[in-house]
């Protein structure tokens, strides 16, 4: 007995020194001693805060740009066009479909100049519906229910179950289309949907697209602990989504979004740091090397895996997804504190010091008269 109890003791102290003590000392060293460059990563001048990747390529800001400037014209054909330009790319449609939501923010006559033009487009009416959820959402705000005021709140129900409704008959338009789905996804939390009436919309959507990245944040978000679920269910519907990621997807990413969930509120529960966990987050990285590199989801998803496999005490791990991300680290798990450049050489230091990898040697500057 008393073997066991000095050896879990040990155990004890050992967990202690490296929660507590080795913390502070690490800050300490990133600080003083920390030389990025000797790590495989960009200097801390070169680090942007402005954003969490690199920017598009030029020729898809330039068609987005185009495609926006026509519709303000009054031309929606340029519309259609793009998002049937994606064919059966149904996350690609669906990214096409977000892309001209924002565009009618600003305008959208072009958009009713289509519905009316063209009445049997899916779509239009998608479109249509997803702006009705937005617009929803926008007087909800983005607090929790508690926050939000009775009037907003009743306004914002109200206006979901028409959106529902829309989306239905977009789907009506075009049988294969998951777009409709998603938005009725979307809206079944907002519209209080039991687990009764949201599985069916999850079915349909899946039959169409089972692995559909934005389907499968929509709906964690109605099994997370603060709608209609649980932390639990959403967990067990993260790890499934870690297990079903085809090639080339980021789906995997949905697991580190559930991570956030659980670690990133109020009543913040503890990060399962296990064996398992390690296993899962091996598993996105490896997802996440075929993924096409100019995906614009990916540098956001490989901020948040380095931050988890920094806090699972994944060193080495992490400090490669540190290097993947390069100098960016305009990123929300830097940006919650105010300044995101110091929490992320922090990170990538503490990455570094605690990998236990050697610098690489630092060249000698000579004078003239050497």
């Amino acid at each position: 007995m008393t073997i066991f109890f000095t050896a879990a003791l040990g155990v004890f102290l050992v967990v202690l020194y490296r929660l507590l003590i080795t913390p502070r000392r690490v800050v300490r060293w990133v600080g003083e001693h920390f030389v990025a460059s000797a790590y495989g990563l960009p200097p801390r001048e070169g680090l942007d805060s402005r954003r969490a990747g690199p920017p598009p390529p030029a020729h898809r800001t330039e068609e987005r740009q185009a495609v926006a400037n026509a519709a303000w014209e009054g031309n929606w054909k340029s519309a259609e066009r793009y998002v049937q330009a994606a064919g059966e790319d149904w996350d690609e449609r669906w990214a096409r479909l977000e892309i001209l939501q924002q565009v009618a923010q600003e305008d959208d006559a072009w958009l009713d100049a289509w519905r009316v033009a063209e009445p049997g487009n899916c779509d239009a009416a998608t479109l249509h519906a997803i702006i009705m959820v937005h617009r929803a959402w926008e007087i909800r705000g983005s607090g929790f229910a508690h926050e939000v005021m009775t009037s907003d709140m009743n306004r914002f129900r109200a206006m979901l179950p028409a959106a529902i409704e829309e989306a239905r008959q977009a789907a009506l338009l075009d049988p294969a289309n998951p777009g409709p789905w998603v938005v009725m996804v979307t809206a079944a939390r907002g519209a209080q949907y039991g687990r009764a009436q949201f599985k069916p919309l999850w079915e349909e959507l899946i039959a169409r697209a089972p692995h559909h990245y934005e389907g499968h944040w929509q709906a964690l978000q109605y099994w997370c602990a603060k709608w209609f679920g649980s932390d639990r269910r959403m967990m067990r519907f993260a790890r499934q989504a870690v297990r079903k990621a085809p090639p080339g997807s980021p789906l995997a990413g949905i697991y580190l979004h559930a991570l956030n969930e659980l670690t990133d509120r109020p009543a913040a529960a503890a990060l399962p740091v296990t064996p398992m966990t390690w296993n899962l987050l091996k598993q996105i990285a490896a997802s996440f090397d075929r993924v096409a590199p100019d995906d614009e989801r990916l540098p956001a998803l490989r901020h948040l895996l380095a931050h988890y496999m920094l806090r699972s005490m994944m060193y080495s791990p992490a400090l490669e997804q540190f290097r993947l991300i390069g100098p960016w680290c305009g990123a929300q798990p830097w940006r919650k504190d105010g300044n995101p450049v110091m929490a992320f050489e922090t990170a990538r230091g503490t990455a570094a010091k605690l990998s236990r990898t050697r610098p690489a040697p630092t060249q000698k500057v000579y004078g003239m008269g050497r």
